[in-house]
């Protein structure tokens, strides 16, 4: 038996327990909660072969209050003993996608992101569209292209034309960017026909995970008159192997910001879903941004009552991501199109001044919050390196 020794300061204590998909040498992926420096496996310890599964949706399926029965017996049981063949170091497993992606939603709900790119792409005319304060604006992504942590992202190719061009040409992007997010994932879906309120975001939506939503700002900027983001983004979406349970959030609940005008019933919230958490943008080994989750505008609560105003049904491992996380400041900003105002002011990494993305360049995102009981707890990373095009 093993006793599982957490060190001090560790942001995967008692209070965060967050799920994952693993494997070791030779053996299927199951379900394992992160604890300290370790892996436990869920299945040899709990005895439930719905831990044996590949991802995470079976065990998300069984409902809120299957959630909280294991949750509390994980603590239980990670307290105290737990058998040799159980434990695996974090660092000799494999981590994999947590969750069988249904649908892709991803948002645009902070005010200061849509007001950056606002007035870089519209200059001259007011930075927020007439119905951003009034609706969460969002678009459907591409959930085949949703990859864990560690999977390396080819630059794109496509359309673009560039200010000075006269005509569009088709190559690599020459813009290729990050948006720092968070990523919530659905656990109880909801029928065709039956919006869900906001008040039953706290018991469907399952746990939250760092997004890296992938952008091919040329290709973007082309593209995206009349109907939005097309191919500039569903290249890749990268998502961290780790789920933070909702229920680990409890002291990150904070106020969102002042809502003016007041937003209509369906999107009212009695007990808002602000989320005090803070995000790290690391470019090739050097933070570079640290974009704070609480400034944003719409909460996550909001973003789901919307998605499903209009009758669209929800499923188990949905996905909706909030958009760029963006605060007042300049190093808050969450994706390198803000961080360097369109190219305009690079950024200086290593010695460097950077704009956009390179070939080679690592990207590493990181997310903490406080903790229940005290600390903080972390949401693990999403670590990417960007290869060179394979057709031009």
């Amino acid at each position: 038996m093993t006793a599982i020794e957490i060190p001090d300061g560790s942001l995967f204590g008692l209070n965060n327990l967050p799920y994952g998909v693993f494997s070791t040498p030779g053996a299927p992926r199951r379900v394992g909660v992160r604890v300290g420096d370790t892996v436990v496996d869920l299945a040899a310890t709990l005895g439930d072969d719905v831990f044996a599964r590949p991802t995470l949706n079976a065990f998300m399926a069984q409902g809120h209050r299957r959630w909280v029965e294991v949750r509390e017996r994980i603590t239980e049981l990670v307290s105290g003993d737990v058998p040799d063949a159980a434990v695996h170091s974090v660092d000799e497993v494999t981590l994999h996608l947590p969750v069988e992606v249904g649908d892709y939603v991803d948002f645009y709900a902070s005010e200061h992101h849509a007001t950056n790119l606002g007035k870089l792409f519209r200059p001259g005319s007011p930075p927020l569209m007439p119905n951003w304060k009034h609706l969460p604006v969002g678009y459907h992504g591409r959930a085949g292209t949703v990859i864990p942590s560690g999977t390396d992202i080819v630059r794109p190719c496509g359309q673009r034309k560039a200010p000075d061009e006269d005509t569009p040409t088709f190559g690599e992007s020459r813009r290729l960017d990050i948006e720092a997010e968070l990523g919530f994932v659905v656990g109880t879906g909801s029928e065709l026909g039956r919006p869900v309120p906001t008040g039953e975001f706290g018991e469907r939506v399952f746990g939250v995970v760092i997004v890296n939503d992938w952008s091919a700002r040329d290709i973007q900027a082309w593209e995206y008159v009349p109907l939005g983001p097309f191919l500039g983004k569903s290249f890749a979406t990268s998502i961290s192997p780790w789920v933070v349970p909702l229920l680990a959030l409890e002291a990150a609940r904070v106020d969102t910001p002042t809502q003016d005008p007041e937003p209509l019933p369906y999107l009212t919230e009695t007990s808002p879903w602000g989320l005090d958490i803070e995000l790290e943008v690391e470019l090739n080994g050097e933070v570079v941004s640290r974009p704070p989750y609480r400034e944003m505008y719409w909460s996550p609560a909001q973003m789901l009552a919307h998605l499903t105003v209009n009758g669209a049904s929800s499923r188990t491992g949905d996905l909706f991501a909030s958009g760029t996380v963006s605060g007042p400041e300049r190093d808050q900003r969450g994706a390198f199109i803000e961080l360097t105002w369109g190219g305009k002011e690079p950024l200086r990494v290593a010695g460097e001044e950077r704009t956009f993305l390179q070939d080679g360049d690592e990207v590493v995102l990181r997310a903490s919050a406080p903790g229940v009981g005290g600390g903080r707890i972390g949401f693990g990373e999403v670590r990417t390196r960007i290869l060179p095009a394979t057709h031009t």
